[in-house]
């Protein structure tokens, strides 16, 4: 077995590329090397012993992650770094609601968890070009909004807020006890008990409000087409699934909308418009606690004007911001401790399987990857590369060549990329397997079509490859 990896890895510092400074030009995806104009952090061969430091793997945050989440981080291996570090070594990044800007990337981050399902903060397509997986948390929030839309449920059916607000005024008045009994009569509603709530979207949150709304007494309608077996199996028996949005809200008196926000042609941009809010009854309650901008106000303000509709939603909107039938919260639905702790927890175990294991889970853009344990006797190897025919083959080949015996491995791919972890026999002779593993991480990494390599193996931060313009980081 190997003993060591660092010290003879540590030759392979050879070379560096020139300090880099923002450019606006960007490289095909096609093309296997990742221009240092990329990298606009800025770094430098002189920096080379400040980025390549070992020991322990480094984990950037941004914004104030829970204690309990990075207590899953072991301090013998991993060293957790907050915001106001600037520069040096950094594995993996660690974040909320943090707008990530590619300045902030540095040339060795392997990998991106955010701490919440949305990654509309990540410039995920420019990681995926960079080989850098993104992870996020589904349904780690879900509970949490689940709740909240419930309490959205109650705030359309009474107005609580209107009743809140006026003996506020009566109060300072001096007036609350005289009036509060023939002043309710102001403030009436109806009950949730035998009304109809539509569901569009039936994920974690989705199905979570679907069963718990059911159990309230309410009539379940929903629609997703993408429904999985885990949120089906979630749902109450007597739900009733519809095919289309139109369909499944045509006799709500509620409705829930529980989907993603996609920009761009066919996305979901103020899906719920003109179109979709003429099939509403005219009393219906919409409840947007998903993306604000999945609503088109000018639509949903000629409706609540039209009739006694209203509107809750956790986000703001400079429309209805004070129409007496709209009630807008401070985007409270994640909100909470066990949230917080819950996507904090999630993503730092994401990352940990990653660097620790190559395992990929929760990724939005790499493929689910996982192999079983290394066997004794083998290293892990990991390749990122452009999803293009010949690749894998290549890789393969390279083995072949160094007379290298693949025991196990797996390659998977999404979109774009491919991912591929192979454990591979270190022979019986070490510092012939450390040449070995040197000298074919090289010749893989600086392959067309590779964007990165790692070998998993030795003190934690060491191992992992980029081809820069042609330049061999490791």
């Amino acid at each position: 077995m190997l003993t060591s990896f660092s010290t003879v890895a540590s030759r392979n510092f050879l070379r560096r590329a020139a300090s880099a400074q923002r450019a606006t030009s960007k490289a095909c995806f096609s093309s296997s090397n990742v221009e240092i104009e990329h990298y606009t952090s800025g770094w430098s061969q002189e920096d080379k012993d400040y980025y390549t430091q070992s020991g322990k793997f480094q984990i950037q945050t941004f914004n104030k992650i829970s204690p309990k989440g990075l207590e899953r981080f072991p301090g013998d291996k991993y060293e957790v770094k907050g915001e106001e570090f600037e520069g040096g070594t950094s594995h993996a990044i660690l974040l909320r609601s943090h707008k990530l800007q590619e300045e902030e990337v540095n040339v060795t981050i392997r990998a991106i968890a955010r701490c919440g399902a949305g990654t509309n903060n990540v410039p995920v397509d420019r990681m995926t070009e960079l080989g850098i997986p993104v992870f996020n948390t589904p349904g780690a929030n879900a509970n949490a909004v689940k709740e909240l839309v419930l309490c959205g449920l109650l705030l359309g059916s009474r107005r609580v807020i209107d009743g809140i607000n006026h003996m506020t005024d009566l109060g300072k008045q001096g007036l609350a006890k005289e009036r509060v009994e023939k002043d309710k009569a102001m403030f009436g509603g109806r009950e949730l008990k035998g009304k109809t709530l539509a569901v569009i979207g039936l994920g974690h949150i989705g199905a979570a409000t679907a069963r718990d709304a059911a159990a309230l007494g309410m009539n379940i309608t929903g629609y997703d087409p993408g429904l999985s077996i885990n949120s089906a199996l979630m749902l109450p028996r007597n739900i009733s699934l519809e095919d289309s949005i139109t369909a499944a809200i045509a006799d709500a008196d509620y409705i829930s909308i529980n989907i993603p926000y996609i920009k761009g042609e066919g996305g979901t941009h103020g899906i719920i418009g003109k179109e979709v809010i003429s099939h509403f009854k005219s009393d219906a309650v919409l409840l947007n606690f998903a993306r604000g901008e999945l609503v088109d106000s000018e639509a949903m303000k000629n409706f609540l004007d039209s009739g006694n509709g209203r509107y809750i939603s956790d986000f703001p909107d400079d429309l209805l911001w004070d129409h007496k039938n709209s009630v807008l919260l401070p985007h409270l639905g994640a909100s909470t401790e066990e949230a917080e702790d819950t996507a904090a927890s999630m993503a730092a175990d994401t990352i940990k399987d990653f660097l620790e294991t190559g395992t990929i889970k929760n990724s939005v853009n790499f493929p689910n990857t996982t192999l079983p344990d290394t066997v004794p006797g083998a290293v892990r190897f990991t390749v990122v590369n452009t999803n293009k025919p010949g690749v894998l083959a290549h890789i393969l080949d390279e083995f072949s060549k160094a007379d290298m015996n693949i025991v196990q491995q797996i390659n998977q791919s999404k979109g774009e990329v491919a991912y591929n972890v192979l454990d591979v026999d270190t022979g019986s002779k070490e510092d012939e397997s450390v040449e070995k593993f040197n000298a074919i991480q090289e010749k893989i990494t600086m392959l067309d079509g590779v964007l990165s390599s790692r070998v998993l193996f030795g003190p934690p931060g060491t191992g992992y490859a980029k081809n820069l313009e042609g330049e061999y980081f490791v």
